[in-house]
């Protein structure tokens, strides 16, 4: 008698999942185009309730709520652009394999498992979703169970637009994350920190799965003396104080040229103002901080240094004030980790030369910013430093461009996604060489000539 197995829920949606892929319903055009057609039509159905969740989990205003709905700007791209994504990409082959021809096709991964973070809890989750159906995959996401009202608005959304066997939402607690990631997949996306990305890359690798891990980091922003100082700093307050400073790409810490050191935290300051007034814990336009744990472990950095603008805090609302601190170095404890809230550190720089060498005493960054007039020095830091990413004279909004594939280096993450990145990340490129029979030449065969050696030779070298 055969010996019954008993699969758990995960691992029937799983395998519900394998076999619908089985069925290659998910790999034609016309399959892929009307799924993305779908959720795009369940997006606009729900862009209130998206927008109320993302305020109900963050504090976000409607403004910056509203960045969760960028992710139809991917779903536009994707149904523009899928025909050409899937089209085979012939390449040229060799006078060996005359008379024959070669090229690359995109291939499906399979089941895939993309784990979102809190942060963006709509946007990270649903943007690597359109890469997936562009593919022609099957999926099974995994919201942050700590942004519980768009988690909730995220399962509503999918599971009634799609068969769970197609796409499905999990919700659940960090453990509902192990469980899943016991299982095999065929690639894993996840969002999150460095610390969580190294147990996702773990599990991974018992199954030989592949990963795309978007981490963080501690991102730079250089300031040169030769830049426009009001824009300068508006848009770095506007960078690294959106969502409270809990964006992953927001710029972590300042390196300003000592000599302008002082004119542009006069402008910083007045953004500040300008942006929040002079009762940010009052400003409509201002988030809070996700969780009781991260405000506590914020709270603690604001020891460090010298305050110059904020250091208010509100536990019972989870408030922290836009927070500028001064004479800050490598060795306070809010240098030693990625801050992920609105607290900006201030350091200094004599000469670029010595700025950069300070980013590269780091880990590389997920993002790096430099603001320069000065296409000399903007090249100098293109060429002498590594990260994730670039924005040179602004921030944050290289993440909002489809056409630059957005992923880290080193600990700041593995892989890339975004417009085509998304539909590259979520297929494999088969290479197919396809030959005639109209003409076989015997110079490869066994027995060998030397006729046939001295041909190899000129072949090969």
């Amino acid at each position: 008698m055969a010996t019954q197995i008993n699969l758990s829920p995960l691992q029937e949606l799983v395998a519900a999942q394998r076999n619908f892929f089985a069925t290659e319903q998910t790999k034609p055009y016309e399959f892929r185009i009307a799924q993305l057609q779908k959720l795009q039509q369940a997006i606009l159905e729900r862009k209130d309730a998206i927008v109320d969740a993302v305020f109900a989990d963050l504090g976000r205003p409607t403004f910056e709520a509203y960045f969760e709905l960028a992710t139809l700007s991917e779903i536009k791209v994707a149904l523009k652009q899928l025909a050409t994504w899937m089209k085979p990409q012939k390449v040229a082959v060799g006078v060996d394999v005359f008379p024959g021809i070669g090229w690359v096709q995109p291939d499906p991964l399979g089941v895939v498992l993309i784990i979102g973070p809190w942060n963006y809890p709509f946007q990270l989750m649903i943007s690597p979703l359109v890469g997936a159906i562009a593919a022609g995959n099957c999926a099974i996401l995994k919201p942050s169970e700590h942004a519980p009202h768009t988690s909730k608005v995220v399962a509503e959304l999918i599971n009634t637009t799609f068969p769970e066997s197609y796409i499905v939402v999990v919700e659940g607690e960090a453990e509902t994350s192990k469980r899943l990631l016991a299982e095999k997949f065929d690639h894993i996306l996840f969002t999150g920190g460095t610390a969580i990305g190294r147990e996702v890359m773990k599990a991974a690798a018992e199954h030989l799965t592949p990963v795309t891990l978007e981490l963080g980091g501690k991102s730079p922003c250089i300031i040169d003396d030769d830049i426009h100082i009001e824009h300068a700093a508006k848009r770095v307050a506007w960078g690294k104080f959106i969502n409270a400073g809990q964006t992953c790409i927001a710029p972590d810490y300042l390196l300003i040229q000592r000599s302008i050191k002082a004119e542009f935290l006069t402008h910083l300051k007045q953004a500040l103002r300008t942006f929040y007034g002079d009762q940010p814990e009052t400003s409509p336009d201002y988030g809070r901080i996700i969780h009781q744990r991260h405000f506590n472990r914020l709270a603690s950095f604001l020891d460090n240094g010298q305050t110059l603008v904020g250091g208010q805090t509100d536990p019972d609302t989870r408030f922290i004030a836009p927070t500028l601190l001064d004479q800050i170095t490598w060795d306070d404890p809010i240098m030693k980790d990625e801050i992920f809230g609105p607290i900006l550190p201030i350091l200094t720089y004599d000469s670029l030369d010595d700025a950069i060498a300070q980013v590269n005493a780091h880990p590389k960054p997920l993002a790096l910013y430099f603001f320069s007039k000065n296409k000399q020095k903007q090249q100098q830091v293109l060429n002498s430093t590594s990260s994730g990413g670039v924005c040179i004279n602004d921030t944050v909004l290289q993440f909002s461009q489809s056409t630059l594939p957005f992923g880290g280096v080193g600990n700041s993450g593995i892989g890339r996604y975004h417009g085509k990145a998304s539909f590259d990340t979520f297929s494999h490129s088969k290479s197919v060489l396809k030959r005639s029979f109209w003409l076989d030449l015997n110079w490869r065969y066994a027995p060998y000539t030397t006729k046939g050696l001295n041909l190899v030779k000129r072949m090969i070298t």
